[in-house]
């Protein structure tokens, strides 16, 4: 039997209800699609001459005006098709550069106000136990924000590591501990003293994820990000460790205790020592959150804002003052401005 085009179907097919009045005018903040999953060929670090594969994730979103009943979703999808085309016959861009081309594709092809795009890539990174010197592979989270009004675009770029800290506090308590039973067993405080100061101690440790996003137009290497939020921890962890390795491992973090707010510190004095060439007006946050082993709650730090106001901190110039700019709302004042 052969199918008979029904001509009245195709005139409701060419009605475009997404454009239609709702019968609720309300605008809405965002609307559009999540964890579209694709397969990216990007440029970063060592392999920005030829590009990597990387595994991401996309969300895309959309201002609703509140005289459109909807948007076009089959557009989001054709805004990546086509910029991995594009991607395909150029040099191919670093996740934040992705996203702003989308989000300025997306306002465009929408006809919205602001549009936004958030893309985590999952990154290979080779690195060497740091006893052994045997080669592994480590899994990071690049992270790419952007947001557009058609005409501008402003945009974010971060990571996510995984690391692990020793407590300060138990460390403390334990070499207390110890004191006690050496003056028990008969030793003088001096040598009390002078023994817990060359043996290791005990103290309970988890493993931490840090996330360390960056706002600015000057270019950002993500693994110098990754180093940051690495050496803000007590220690670095591997995926292979050899017994060696663990020692050092372990050794290194209980003798290198951080707080969940240490970290977080830290992250930003690295990010002000380390990339000095950076200007005030970068956007900067810096997240902790270690999975604790003594207790069923995870322990979180985070700070976000100016570069300028945190160096001033650092300096000792600061007015101590705390000003809350998220991202959220550091990336929505270009808007303002136009």
């Amino acid at each position: 039997m052969t199918d008979v085009p029904n001509k009245n179907l195709d005139n409701h097919l060419g009605y475009d209800i997404q454009s239609s009045v709702p019968s609720t005018q309300v605008a809405l903040s965002r609307v559009g699609i999540t964890k579209v999953r694709r397969i990216l060929r990007l440029r970063e670090g060592a392999r920005a001459t030829t590009g990597t594969l990387f595994f991401a994730e996309l969300d895309l979103f959309v201002h609703l005006d509140a005289k459109r009943a909807g948007v076009h979703m089959s557009r989001f999808i054709e805004n990546i098709e086509n910029i991995a085309t594009e991607m395909s016959a150029e040099s191919s861009p670093d996740v934040e550069t992705l996203a702003e081309r989308m989000a300025l594709a997306m306002a465009r092809t929408q006809g919205a106000a602001r549009s936004e795009v958030h893309i985590r890539a999952q990154y290979p990174m080779s690195k060497r136990a740091p006893v052994s010197g045997m080669e592994v592979e480590d899994i990071y989270t690049f992270i790419g924000y952007s947001i557009s009004d058609g005409t501008s675009t402003r945009r974010a770029v971060g990571v996510e590591v995984n690391g692990l800290t020793a407590c300060p506090c138990a460390r403390e308590m334990t070499a207390e501990y110890s004191r006690e039973l050496l003056l028990r067993s008969g030793y003088s405080p001096a040598q009390a003293e002078e023994i817990t100061s060359i043996l290791p101690l005990a103290s309970h440790n988890q493993r931490g994820k840090g996330t360390l996003i960056l706002g600015s137009e000057s270019p950002l290497s993500a693994d110098d990000l990754v180093r940051i939020v690495e050496q803000s921890m007590s220690s670095e962890i591997y995926e292979l460790l050899k017994r060696p390795d663990e020692l050092h491992v372990v050794r290194k973090a209980h003798e290198n205790t951080r707080f969940v707010e240490d970290v977080v510190r830290e992250m930003v004095r690295g990010v002000a020592e380390s990339l000095p060439n950076l200007p005030d007006d970068t956007f900067i946050l810096a997240r902790q959150e270690n999975f604790e082993s003594i207790h069923t709650h995870n322990a979180y730090a985070e700070r976000c804002g100016l570069l300028g106001e945190m160096r001033a901190e650092l300096a000792g110039s600061g007015t101590g003052a705390l000003r809350l700019l998220s991202l959220e709302a550091w990336l929505d004042s270009l808007l303002r401005r136009v």
